[in-house]
């Protein structure tokens, strides 16, 4: 019987974004149906592969995208959207292959149901991107994400602190004026598609919430000191308002953590 590692680890060689999904969805339903082992003898790459395309740029190179509703405009966005949700799924699985030794059972359920709903997510965008004219890796796209996990690969709570409960969280901050921006502009088609990223999205920052006070009570850590202080350490953006205080209050983000957390952000962000 393979193990989870191993497959994943198939997974992350894999170029194509089609394959990448249908993969994606295979190994979390293969886990949930016990075909795979609990096992971790295959440590994850450091970096999945990638295809030609997208084109990966520095945030700093990106060109701006107008806020208009216009057909490029939009397209714009559902790209940088579509590419967001690519990436998550291999954020997903590769939280579950390195962090997942000597976790319980359900750490890799939870973030494989992750992966799975993320290559659905992926898989709704690039198919309204064709529907458009357009498909995923037609523009650039920047690699933070990415270049957020390798600078938490050391650390579980590191990689809990920054990925759902400072990346994911800043999407609950956007999506709403996003998804009435495209509702405006006539695009209800889009607008559902991301209305519900954004109600999946409150469900993965919560487990990564769950998943991150685990850990801190395991290593007698006070959650929100803890938050801050791996923050401080790991994430090199800004963090500031406005914040989507009820979104992520139910994903278990109270105001605690992130009030006055704009002190850490670096001078001049």
């Amino acid at each position: 019987m393979i193990s989870i590692s191993g497959a994943i680890a198939g997974l992350f060689a894999i170029t194509d974004p089609t394959d990448k999904v249908m993969a994606a969805r295979r190994v979390a339903r293969d886990w949930r149906l016990g075909r795979l082992a609990h096992a971790f003898e295959t440590p994850p790459p450091l970096r999945p592969a990638r295809g030609a395309t997208p084109e990966l740029r520095p945030a700093s190179q990106m060109p701006r995208r107008r806020k208009g509703s216009s057909l490029t405009g939009r397209v714009a966005l559902l790209h940088a959207f579509a590419h967001i949700e690519y990436v998550a799924i291999d954020l997903a699985f590769d939280m579950a292959a390195r962090f997942g030794d000597g976790q319980p059972r359900a750490f890799i359920d939870d973030w494989l149901r992750v992966g799975a709903d993320e290559a659905l997510h992926f898989a709704l965008l690039d198919r309204r991107l064709r529907q458009l004219g357009s498909h995923y890796g037609a523009l650039p796209a920047h690699d933070g994400l990415w270049e957020a996990a390798q600078a938490t690969a050391h650390d579980r709570l590191a990689r809990l602190a920054v990925v759902p409960l400072v990346l994911e969280a800043r999407g609950l901050d956007v999506s709403p004026a996003t998804i009435a921006r495209l509702q405006t502009g006539g695009d209800a088609v889009s607008a559902r598609i991301l209305t519900r990223i954004y109600a999946d999205e409150i469900r993965h920052v919560r487990i990564g919430h769950r998943w991150f006070v685990a850990g801190c009570e395991s290593r007698a850590h006070d959650p929100v000191a803890h938050w801050r202080a791996m923050v401080k350490r790991h994430f090199n953006g800004a963090i500031k308002p406005p914040f989507n205080d009820s979104a992520r209050e139910s994903a278990g983000l109270t105001r605690a953590y992130y009030e006055t957390l704009v002190t850490l952000s670096p001078p001049g962000q």
